[in-house]
């Protein structure tokens, strides 16, 4: 049973995973899955952390709102959501800890290709938007993890600051709408006492995307695309060596 305590941690956790996904476009899940597992079901968990992601979503699309592109989005977004569902049916053939290691290999060599090739960017014809986002969608639903696949599509892009964060926080606000209704639908409930914690979660997850949006604006706009890649490493090497 969840206690008033418990309360106070998941409020600390929502924080730093709001920070940490404003700044890179990702990695809420990445950081709460895990550390939430401890104490709550794995759907619980999924739950409360699609609810977080959600809202968090919000507040990109709010605080980097003029960079939203719509075009892009749709062109990305929307051939992503269809191929998914192939990948998810591919992926449920092989081993987890295969995929996930197979994974953190590919982050990891995108990562390294973009360091010596400074000047790659994708163009973003309507084209190659939709192809991307199709890949996007089918990789993302064999690997299982939606939000670091979109990141190093968008990435390639080399789009603006505002432009990338926006772009990731609508694309994520249409899969975490979906996959919330789902779980709901599917008889997945929350304790009574963490229902009242989305009181603390939801104000506290606003205050990191804030914190977040300050610091994307302190990185110099020619370093961002670096500074999102160390955030994809990190997870790469973690899902080789803990998948």
């Amino acid at each position: 049973m969840i206690v008033y305590e418990e309360i106070i941690n998941i409020a600390l956790l929502t924080l730093l995973a709001s920070i940490i996904g404003t700044l890179a476009g990702f990695g809420i899940s990445t950081i709460m899955v895990p550390v939430l597992l401890i104490i709550l079901p794995l759907p619980q968990t999924l739950l409360l952390v699609g609810i977080v992601h959600w809202f968090n979503d919000i507040w990109k699309m709010l605080l980097f709102r003029k960079g939203i592109r719509w075009k892009l989005f749709l062109a990305f977004g929307l051939p992503g959501i269809f191929t998914s569902f192939l990948g998810s049916s591919l992926s449920l053939r092989i081993s987890r800890d295969v995929l996930s290691r197979a994974l953190g290999i590919f982050l990891i060599a995108y990562v390294l290709f973009i360091i010596f090739n400074q000047a790659f960017k994708l163009s973003q014809k309507l084209s190659v938007a939709v192809s991307s986002g199709a890949l996007t969608g089918f990789f993302a639903g064999i690997f299982g993890i939606g939000g670091e696949i979109n990141a190093v599509s968008l990435s390639a892009f080399n789009l603006k600051k505002a432009v990338y964060v926006a772009t990731a926080g609508a694309i994520s606000f249409m899969i975490d709408s979906t996959r919330i209704a789902t779980y709901i639908q599917g008889g997945t409930r929350l304790d009574p006492v963490l229902v009242s914690g989305f009181l603390i979660f939801i104000p506290v997850s606003l205050i990191g995307a804030v914190i977040g949006k300050r610091g994307v604006e302190k990185i110099p706009q020619e370093r961002f695309r670096n500074f999102v890649a160390i955030f994809i490493f990190l997870l790469g090497l973690k899902l080789i060596l803990f998948p």
